[in-house]
Formats: C-alpha cells, structure tokens, sequence
C-alpha cells in the first residue's frame, strides 16, 4: 500500500510543533536579504512552500518530528532514548536526516544550513532551547527547520542574480 503525504501533512505536523510557515520565511528572507535588496517576504514564502512540496523533504520531515515525539514519549530504546532527548552532541543523525533536504539544492543550502546551524537563529534557537514551546523534544526538528530555509535560501539564490550565501 502507498501512503500518501502531503505539503499539507507536512505543514501540519510544523505547525502541531509550534513552527510556522512564516517562522521558516523569515528565516529565509534574513539569509537571502543582503543579496536580494528588493527581495518580498511572499517571494520567500513561495520558495519555502516548493521545498515543502517536495517529497525527499516531507519524509525527512515526519521522520524527524517522529523521532523527536517517540522520545517525548520514553518510547525509543535504550540508549537511543536518552541521546536523543538530551540532544547529544556527538549523536549528529539529526543532521545527516537535514542534509539530506538540504542536498536537493546544493552547496548554497549545505553553507546556508552550516550558518543557521551554529547561529540559531529565530525559531532554530527557539525550538533548540525550547523557549515558548515547552519541554517538547526538538533534536530533529530544529535541524529540519535550519534545512528547510536553508534550502529555500539556496533555491531562491540560484533564481535571482546576485543572490547567493554568506562567505
């Protein structure tokens, strides 16, 4: 049987974990801003809705959200539970899964994704220090998030001259 997911689905399960699609445009516009002068939000926005729709990126996505929720849970074995909700520093999977979103665009989104990954910036650091969003687990979801924008960033980049990433 093939399951079908959706942006839809997609956006939902963000939005279930407190991320919405204009915490992830905002991201977006202050990463692309400095080479795009007269860049909108809503051109943003639609670049981080085409990541969205691609299906590498929602299973990515739901796979993540759901690792982070099973360890909310104490579902996952031992020690795999307690890496995860303790966000070891050395367990790194969280990023190989937000690489592999980020690979779809290409260099641009791997040094975009680096940048938001060390920087925290927005709802990144939000979900990374839990801040407004309770003590829900979000090992996997703030590297998701970093991915998405990151990968938003680079697809904008390669369709505007003069946009590109930071050195």
């Amino acid at each position: 049987m093939i399951h079908k997911i959706t942006i839809d689905l997609a956006i939902e399960n963000l939005e279930d974990r407190g991320v919405t699609i204009e915490d992830i445009m905002d991201l977006v516009y202050d990463l692309q801003k400095p080479y795009v002068p007269d860049l909108k939000k809503e051109t943003c926005r639609n670049h981080v809705m085409k990541v969205l729709a691609k299906r590498e990126v929602q299973n990515a996505l739901l796979t993540g959200i759901e690792l982070d929720r099973l360890a909310e849970k104490k579902q996952l074995s031992s020690p795999l539970q307690e890496i995860i909700a303790s966000d070891e520093g050395l367990y790194g999977i969280d990023e190989i899964i937000a690489l592999s979103i980020v690979n779809v665009y290409g260099s641009i989104g791997l040094t975009n994704f680096g940048y938001v990954d060390k920087l925290k910036p927005g709802i990144i650091g939000k979900l990374n220090e839990h801040e407004d969003i309770g003590n829900a687990c979000h090992t996997f979801l703030d590297d998701i998030v970093g991915a998405i924008a990151a990968a938003a960033s680079s697809r904008l980049a390669h369709s505007e001259e003069g946009a590109g990433v930071r050195d």
